[in-house]
């Protein structure tokens, strides 16, 4: 790997069948980028994850088998990628335990997967951690374990993952700043350009929602769902709009420009739905119908996906086994008999609080500071623009905790935080 070599990482839980959304928003795109030259890319079927959710054994091993299939059968080289379970690295839950032993408990609390099961009990008037499992809350430690066993440089995510990287950055810095620079931090790569598909309701394709349209389904099956697409009760002849189309926004994902102008014309004119909905599915069919019978080949043969996901396995645990054999010496799991060596920090590493600045799933702008072991002290309200964002840092650091009055009203007060820690930390910034 050259020095200009970017590592991108990419997981899918193994939870349910592929759909149309799977394949527009990560399946297609990652195959596009694995034909990059300067990129070195990692796809892995996330199974440790799908435990969380699923309890059925078949239904985890069944879609694991489906989600490989769909990779490959979309042109997926795994000659020329990092393809594999992430139950086949070992080396994931150990480090996974590592980053457990450098992260705070107040950061988990404050992950949106586990903030949103206690208040969905605390609306129900339930205790506050009912039915929540420990997996679900340290779900945010494996997949950074997942992101910083590889040291990847680039995680393409959808806005909502987003806290999930900030996450896996602290844990790494928080690391870091203990046993020396051996973890890379990452960076969330929001695609705008990739589609997030509707459903059949309109509402986002998720297998959460019911609404999903299967990627390799039959091909009448196919066609059956897309008329199930919702639709407004607009006649043929009248016209319809484009804008919030549920159909209309499927089609695009798929179609060309000119393709896509086409319809939009015909929807000005007045195609009706039927007409419209058989448009889509001619589309869909021509680029899925080649996929599809080389899925079904695969799907025949698990053996043959079983051999290939393990030569990915073999292939990936050359860098993992590398790296957790200097983490163990790092915390000091060595051999009695081996001298100690003091962590390797860069020169001039800062050990002071430090502002992150970053920008949620929400659109708007946050900042937090945050220890050097991780531990958040401050954390803001979201800004309109990351100009203001940074402007409400600057007043920090200039002038310390005599800023905070003035700015109360756009932090958010954190517990188990005390003042003292708050001005402390400030006071050393400021200094």
């Amino acid at each position: 790997m050259t020095a200009t070599t970017t590592r991108v990482l990419t997981g899918i839980t193994t939870s349910g069948t592929p759909h149309l959304g799977n394949y527009v928003g990560s399946i297609r795109p990652s195959v596009q980028a694995s034909r990059n030259p300067h990129t070195q890319c990692f796809y892995f079927l996330a199974d440790y994850h799908a435990l969380v959710k699923i309890g059925d054994p078949a239904r985890i091993q069944r879609s694991t088998l489906e989600i490989a299939a769909t990779w490959l059968a979309a042109g997926l080289d795994p000659d020329k990628v990092f393809f594999y379970r992430q139950s086949d690295i070992p080396e994931i839950p150990e480090l996974t335990w590592f980053l457990t032993c450098v992260t705070g408990k107040g950061a988990l609390n404050r992950a949106h997967a586990y903030k949103a099961a206690v208040d969905k009990n605390t609306a129900a008037g339930h205790d506050t951690d009912a039915d929540v499992t420990a997996g679900l809350f340290m779900y945010p430690v494996l997949m950074a374990a997942d992101i910083l066993m590889f040291k990847a440089h680039k995680i393409p995510v959808g806005r909502d993952q987003i806290q999930h990287i900030e996450m896996a950055r602290d844990m790494a810095a928080s690391f870091n700043h203990l046993y020396g620079d051996h973890l890379v931090l990452p960076e969330a790569v929001i695609e705008e350009s990739v589609a997030t598909l509707p459903g059949l309701d309109g509402r986002k394709m998720s297998k959460s929602y019911d609404n999903t349209i299967a990627l390799f389904a039959p091909r009448e099956h196919m066609r059956k769902q897309i008329a199930g697409i919702v639709t407004d009760s607009k006649a043929p002849g009248e016209p319809k709009e484009a804008e919030g189309s549920a159909l209309f926004q499927i089609y695009q994902a798929f179609a060309s420009q000119e393709e896509t102008t086409s319809l939009r014309e015909a929807y000005a004119h007045g195609i009706s739905w039927g007409d419209a909905k058989q448009l889509l599915f001619e589309r869909l069919d021509r680029e899925i119908a080649p996929m599809r019978e080389h899925y079904e080949s695969l799907i025949n043969e698990p053996a043959r996906i079983e051999t290939t996901l393990l030569r990915g396995a073999e292939k990936a645990r050359d860098k993992s086994h590398e790296l957790m054999t200097q983490l163990r010496k790092s915390v000091g799991l060595r051999a009695l008999g081996q001298a100690s060596a003091a962590p390797t920090k860069a020169p001039g590493k800062a050990t002071l609080p430090s502002f992150k600045q970053y920008r949620d799933a929400d659109g708007l702008f946050y900042f937090k500071l945050v220890e050097p072991q991780g531990t958040v002290l401050l954390q803001s309200l979201g800004f309109d623009s990351p100009r203001d964002a940074g402007r409400a840092i600057g007043q920090l650091q200039q002038l310390g905790s005599a800023a905070l009055p003035g700015l109360q009203s756009r932090l958010r007060v954190l517990r188990d935080v005390s003042p003292e820690q708050i001005h402390l930390a400030l006071t050393q910034l400021a200094t």
